[in-house]
């Protein structure tokens, strides 16, 4: 026989309920954390490994030098450090963290989250983790996830690290791979937004067939390890270039104009964006597709490369003290699958150590 619940308990319960839903809760980038390893790899060294000139790489990219890891360390290290960069800048208790997600395409290994990893290096004790793969697009996909975590008021501090080891799967004899990528990560911490700050709205977008033109080929279920793969070299990063380039302009402009559409924006309502850091060129083509002033645009490629899901964070660590609270910064990035997408997000208050 079913129970007849009791009237003011299930009023109360009703009354809590609606009370629930109607407060809504935003999430907010409260800090900020950063890691580049200090091997410096530049276009000089560069031209003494491959068939290449550093006015040659500076005209087509954009690139200057970019950080390398070495093979004593992996890529949970890099996010280790970037986490511990933001909890000494900010003070707060390590065991305070409930949540720590991983963007990445170079995990420490291929069964086995290196999330759990980091949080582990870091002094995390507890929190959960998990990895997420979206390539280049990787930190932008989890940052709606993250968000999700604090708006459902499920936890209250979220870490979202962007973090890759690039060295790793690029082959140093390939002139039009090498000279691109690098390594490094970024972090940023959410909690429940204190202020006008917010995680505004996102649009992604995906398109399967472009794996055929950036990917890492060989390694997973589709082609496993075997003496052939690894004499042709296809575990490494092989890009079509040229495809790759007019994707990676039209996507993010196009993706950025729909989203700024949707939120009743003109680019005049965007104080700044900050794209993918993949390509000077694309950057620069980008910007002027939007009609948005080149000051506004920021750009630190010429010192760390395409740092893959690292590139977003890392710009947030490098200008933040650019932002000021209530600053709407429009987000884009574009990735190998082909992957891409933007969001919008108003600038809060950044937490500083007391």
């Amino acid at each position: 026989m079913a129970t007849v619940p009791d009237c003011n308990t299930a009023g109360q319960e009703n009354e809590i309920h609606t009370q629930y839903m109607s407060t809504k809760i935003n999430a907010a980038i409260t800090a900020v954390g950063g890691y580049v390893p200090d091997m410096i790899l530049t276009n000089a060294i560069l031209e003494r490994m491959v068939d290449t000139s550093d006015e040659w790489i500076t005209a087509r990219t954009g690139i200057k030098e970019r950080r390398i890891l070495g093979d004593e360390k992996a890529t949970s290290d890099m996010a280790a450090y970037a986490i511990q960069n933001l909890l000494e800048n900010t003070g707060i208790d390590p065991d305070e963290i409930e949540v720590v997600i991983l963007a990445t395409s170079t995990p420490d290994n291929l069964l086995a989250p290196s999330a759990p990893l980091a949080a582990q290096k870091a002094g995390l004790k507890n929190a959960w983790g998990f990895d997420f793969n979206a390539a280049c697009s990787g930190f932008l996909y989890a940052l709606s996830i993250a968000a999700s975590l604090i708006e459902s008021g499920r936890h209250k501090k979220v870490l979202l690290v962007g973090a890759d080891n690039m060295s790793a799967i690029v082959n140093y004899e390939d002139r039009n791979t090498c000279v691109l990528f690098g390594d490094g990560a970024g972090v940023v911490l959410l909690e429940p937004s204190k202020d006008n700050a917010a995680i505004l709205e996102s649009i992604y977008k995906s398109d399967g067939s472009g794996v055929q033109y950036l990917s890492v080929p060989a390694g997973g279920s589709a082609e496993g390890t075997t003496a052939q793969t690894l004499r042709e070299k296809r575990h490494f990063v092989i890009q079509d270039g040229r495809t790759v380039f007019k994707n990676a302009i039209n996507g993010m402009t196009s993706v950025s104009k729909e989203l700024l559409n949707k939120l009743n924006f003109t680019i005049e309502d965007i104080d700044w964006v900050v794209p993918h850091q993949a390509n000077l060129r694309i950057i620069d083509a980008v910007g002027e597709n939007l009609a948005i002033a080149k000051e506004k645009v920021k750009v630190n490629i010429e010192r760390y490369g395409n740092t893959t899901a690292a590139t977003l964070p890392l710009c947030l660590w490098d200008f933040h003290n650019d932002f000021k609270p209530g600053d709407k910064l429009l987000l884009t990035a574009f990735g190998a699958g082909f992957t891409w997408g933007s969001t919008c997000i108003v600038w809060g208050t950044l937490r500083n150590k007391k």
